[in-house]
């Protein structure tokens, strides 16, 4: 795979989207049913536009090719941060980062800045993508309507924002009508339209050449507060451009970020403070942002902020090449949460703001109560499940978000700031999900160069769990007992007591909640363990060699039930009344029925396993070894670090 990135011509994006849509039902492949179609007729007021949702993707990797904006629109995005641009750009931007450039095993990092083509190239991506959207919109029947907007990112200083290529950049996403661009692909839209059933030429007609006209300011880590001052000036008073700044978490001073980190268990993540102290700082911020409001106020904009930009930290643990990077993700979100609540009491709730910094379907809810908005999202979607979690992001907003609101409410906002630093929102705490890396130790194959997390870390036996699920949720508990029986010689006792630590290993802890792994295993055992025991057939012996098994606990009998499916004639003796040891005789009826014991141990004697109960064994093991070829001790510590075993004489 090439390390740049090039864009399709729009009339091959069209092609691509159109032939993959016909032959597999789907798109970039993120299949129809992902689709958002905005069933509650949801929507939102949004300065001078009528959102569908409130979410989209953040102005990073989410949010670069057409192709990129055209998945986050399918799956429900709609508010679409653009990918910063600025005045280096192209190779010469690309030479100046690392690679790789984004990890996101747990909380995300990222040595990447703004877009690696040229802002000529990323002015084209935007209009292709801006007309795929009306395109496909209507001819996917997603919306009878425009209901999405654009909103440009910039950066860095001054000097590069007013230089001729991002000023061309920023009027010609004022107003794309006289571009080449623009004109090219309603050229060809025009000239192919027999290609569309829904899409028609008054639908083209409609397409604005306005493709934007908010904007997102973000500066690096240093820059005065004059000069973003100046700046959020010039985008207001002589681009016109309703504007959010970007503030860092840095806004909280050293000591806060570090102390809400370390609380929440992210002791691990290094920084100092200088970038604290050379940042904009909070007492600099208010009186900063209040002259801003009014002047867009005064000029008929909204201003707000974006909350936050990402936070930079130390590179410690190889997590990316270089000495610094910029974290996001899980971990972020408590930094950003107490910045916006900190300047909700601020301005009393009156301050727009615009949310990145950690939001997830885990969190939308409370962001959402407190009256955010927009919120835009980047590493949530780097994980498994990719563009389809805007689609379980967006049908959550429009279940949750109840009429408009013009204020933040600054008092909720303070309230889930203090629960989020105390741990009380789990799932930013680290202990919730230890998670370093997603690669595993075990060889992989080089086709088929995947293996599922809850099988191959989570299981200590490494059942086929995505296996059996599959056939549990089809309902075919045949099949799928079939398959846990194959490496589990005790499964409904394992459904009823494992500690399932499969579950969490889970990937869809990253999305919603894990799956009800042991459920499944317990529910095809009850339906489908007895048919199976009636249907097994003992396995013929296949070796004059004979084993001993001592014990008929768990291990035991798993020991037993293994050598007798692979054709050795087994034999197990037990000196209490009944099986399973501890289990029988330790654990409580409540937690363990004698129904899954049953059930257990009947499907061992079926494979053909001879068992002798009230036996002790009390031959040497030079006796034993006379009669049997292999003798396995498996009676389990009764008492702390002893067996109640004991060879005579040896």
């Amino acid at each position: 795979m090439s390390e740049i990135m090039y864009g399709l011509s729009f009339p091959a994006l069209v092609t691509r989207i159109q032939e993959e849509y016909a032959a597999k039902g789907s798109v970039f492949g993120i299949d129809k049913d992902h689709f958002f179609r905005n069933e509650k007729s949801f929507s939102f007021q949004l300065q001078d536009h009528t959102l569908a949702s409130p979410m989209g993707p953040a102005a990073g990797p989410n949010a670069q090719l057409a192709q990129n904006i055209v998945a986050s629109y399918l799956c429900g995005g709609r508010f679409m941060e653009l990918k910063t641009v600025q005045i280096m750009d192209g190779k010469e931007l690309r030479d100046c980062v690392a690679r790789p450039c984004i990890n996101a095993a747990d909380e995300g990092y990222n040595v990447e800045w703004s877009t690696e083509l040229t802002v000529a190239e990323a002015f084209e991506e935007y209009v292709k993508a801006w007309f795929l959207l009306h395109v496909f919109g209507k001819e996917f029947d997603l919306s009878t309507q425009m209901d999405f907007m654009f909103n440009m990112s910039v950066g860095y200083d001054l000097t590069g924002i007013k230089s001729e290529k991002i000023d061309r950049y920023i009027e010609g996403m004022k107003n794309a009508k006289n571009t080449e661009i623009f004109r090219g692909c309603k050229a060809w839209l025009a000239a192919n339209m027999d290609r569309f059933s829904r899409f028609c030429e008054e639908d083209l007609e409609k397409i604005p050449a306005e493709i934007s006209d908010s904007i997102t300011l973000s500066t690096l880590h240093g820059c005065p507060r004059e000069e973003i001052e100046q700046i959020a000036r010039y985008l207001l008073a002589e681009k016109h451009l309703h504007t959010y700044v970007k503030c860092n978490p840095t806004l909280l001073g050293y000591a806060d970020a570090r102390r809400i980190l370390d609380g929440l268990g992210f002791d691990y993540i290094a920084f100092d403070d200088h970038h604290f102290n050379e940042d904009l700082s909070f007492a600099d911020a208010v009186p900063m942002l209040r002259r801003l409001m009014e002047e867009g106020a005064g000029l008929g904009l909204s201003f707000g902020v974006k909350i936050t930009n990402t936070f930079p930290v130390d590179i410690k643990r190889g997590e990316l090449p270089g000495e610094e990077m910029y974290m996001s993700g899980r971990a972020l979100f408590p930094l950003s949460v107490t910045a916006a609540s900190r300047l909700g009491e601020a301005f009393e709730g009156k301050l727009p703001i615009s949310y990145s910094g950690g939001a997830d379907y885990f969190n939308l809810e409370e962001l959402l109560a407190v009256g955010i908005r927009p919120i835009t999202i980047a590493t949530t979607i780097l994980k498994p499940g990719g563009y389809a979690r805007f689609r379980q992001l967006s049908d959550l907003a429009a279940e949750k978000m109840d009429g408009e609101m013009s204020v933040i409410d600054a008092a909720k906002l303070s309230d889930l700031a203090a629960r989020v630093a105390a741990g009380k929102l789990i799932r930013h705490t680290r202990s919730f999900r230890v998670s370093d890396t997603r690669k595993l130790d075990e060889k992989l194959s080089l086709f088929d160069c995947f293996a599922a997390p809850c099988s191959a870390e989570g299981c200590p036996i490494s059942q086929q769990i995505p296996a059996y699920l599959e056939k549990v949720a089809a309902e075919r508990y045949d099949e799928a007992f079939a398959i846990i029986a194959k490496d589990n010689p005790a499964p409904s006792i394992t459904g009823e007591i494992c500690d399932h630590k499969c579950q969490f290993k889970c990937t869809r802890m990253d999305v919603d909640e894990p799956l009800r792994i042991r459920q499944a295993k317990r529910h095809a055992a009850e339906k489908a363990q007895d048919a199976y025991t009636e249907s097994v057939t003992p396995t013929p012996i296949a070796t004059d060699k004979k084993a001993l098994i001592i014990g008929a606990g768990p291990a035991g009998i798993a020991a037993a039930s293994y050598l007798r499916m692979a054709g050795m004639e087994v034999t197990v003796r037990e000196e209490r009344d009944r099986p399973f040891g501890i289990v029988s005789h330790v654990i409580p009826a409540f937690r363990i029925s004698g129904a899954a014991l049953e059930r257990d141990f009947a499907m061992s004697r079926a494979r053909g396993v001879n068992y002798a109960f009230g036996v002790r064994e009390t031959r040497t093991a030079s006796a034993l070894r006379k009669e049997y070829d292999f003798v396995v001790v498996a009676t389990g510590a009764w008492k702390a670090g002893q067996s109640d075993l004991a060879l005579d004489g040896e």
